[in-house]
């Protein structure tokens, strides 16, 4: 047992502080909660709606939609008028945190801008050894019903992490961080309530959990992006997978493409036929050599185009999102199980099937790349020298290599996509 849980106390209150009325934009929250009975090593508990109501976080918006979208970085899944988003903080929740509940009609309460700053500045006002957690309502994956959370906090321990030391069996825990803020803001909310006017509560006999300093506020227990395991909703994965040109030194796990390469021969084929075949490049001296050789096949057909010596330079330096990517892969198309038929016509139909196919094997390799964390760009070069590709990879004639795709952890975010409305490209008769 940690030195930590040993000194856990048996028992703890909470406690509701009532009387604090209506907050309005100016008001000093510090200021409303002095009356309480404070005393050294009570944590108190504030619902973020009087917080952002002080701050002047209050929106005249009959379109909640406009201010869900301005709050939001990132949409995580849909389901009709229900959106997940990535607020600014890195919190994952519905609507953006934007609330449309104990505010006047017309209006609605955005989180606060910095809700760490908001409980540092709280604490510093009430003058007393105390911790301060900024409370928010939050759903949860797989589970119905809401609880609160801690989306702020100020001189209190956030997580109590038993990694490496053993339980009573003598068994290591290896994954157990306990989110203490999270805890006694949900404890806090048994006596504030949603209907009830009790916007603030003390939590008192975790004196063990209260800091001299401010602390890190509640930063770590957001979790980095490339960690989190459910980062894309199911309804928006698709738009998940974007074009990365600029890939960073982090090295790609052989594994995570094994398990893109799963989803990729998943997709639909003619005739029940597996018309795809993933090369992976994993020798950094074979991606050397296969780039060598294309830029060389690609220099002798411009030269054959009569383009100048600057020109094809110019060019050629398309392909450096290849030559940078730590991993590539070439994925062919392979005609195995082909109906053959008397006619040029329905021959040609035949492949055109196959390489449908294998597009959308492409396309799925690409999205589980993207829940898998990594980036790509799909570029066309190995189409244009295909037998170049085939000798330098020692791949049989039958497997037509059917473009290279560049993967890697991203450089930087991706720009937006441009919009484009669906009805543009729907035609109905």
């Amino acid at each position: 047992m940690s030195a930590t849980a040993s000194t856990a106390p048996a028992r703890f209150e909470v406690i509701a502080i009532t009387g604090i009325g209506e907050v309005r934009p100016g008001d000093d929250v510090a200021a409303l909660l002095r009356h309480a009975d404070l005393r050294d090593g009570d944590i108190v508990v504030v619902t973020s709606k009087i917080v952002s109501k002080a701050e002047g976080r209050v929106r005249h918006a009959p379109d909640r939609a406009a201010a869900i979208a301005e709050e939001t970085e990132r949409v995580v899944a849909r389901r009709g008028e229900t959106v997940i988003t990535q607020t600014r903080h890195g919190f994952v929740m519905a609507a953006a945190g934007v609330d449309a509940s104990n505010t006047e009609p017309g209006t609605v309460l955005l989180l606060p801008e910095d809700p760490d700053a908001s409980a540092r500045r709280i604490r510093a006002g009430l003058g007393a050894r105390v911790g301060v957690v900024v409370s928010d309502t939050f759903g949860r994956p797989w589970r119905n019903g809401l609880t609160d959370v801690a989306i702020g906090a100020a001189g209190v321990r956030p997580l109590d992490d038993f990694r490496g030391s053993s339980d009573s069996y003598g068994n290591q825990l290896n994954a157990t961080v306990t989110a203490l803020v999270d805890e006694i803001a949900s404890a806090a909310e048994l006596v504030k309530g949603k209907l009830a006017g009790v916007p603030a509560a003390i939590v008192r006999g975790l004196a063990h959990l209260v800091t001299d300093d401010d602390g890190p506020g509640v930063r770590p227990l957001v979790r980095p992006a490339d960690e989190d395991m459910f980062r894309h909703g199911s309804r928006d994965v698709v738009f998940a997978r974007r074009t990365i040109r600029e890939f960073s030194d982090r090295p790609v796990d052989p594994e995570a493409v094994r398990r893109a390469v799963a989803a990729g021969i998943a997709a639909p084929a003619p005739h029940h036929t597996t018309p795809w075949r993933f090369v992976l490049l994993e020798s950094a001296d074979t991606r050397t050599k296969l780039l060598d050789a294309m830029r060389e096949a690609w220099i002798a057909d411009l030269r054959g185009d009569g383009f100048s010596e600057e020109s094809i330079a110019k060019r050629v330096r398309r392909g450096d999102v290849l030559r940078n990517a730590p991993y590539l892969v070439v994925p062919c198309l392979v005609m195995d199980g082909s109906h053959t038929y008397r006619d040029d016509r329905r021959n040609a139909s035949e492949r055109e099937m196959f390489v449908v196919a294998t597009g959308a094997g492409v396309q799925n390799f690409l999205v589980q790349l993207a829940v898998e964390g990594l980036g790509s760009a799909w570029v066309s070069s190995t189409m244009f020298c295909r037998p170049v590709v085939r000798e330098v990879l020692d791949l049989p004639e039958t497997w037509d290599p059917m473009g290279c795709v560049a993967v890697g952890h991203a450089a930087a975010p991706p720009r937006d996509r441009a919009p484009r409305d669906a009805a543009d490209f729907v035609t109905t008769r």
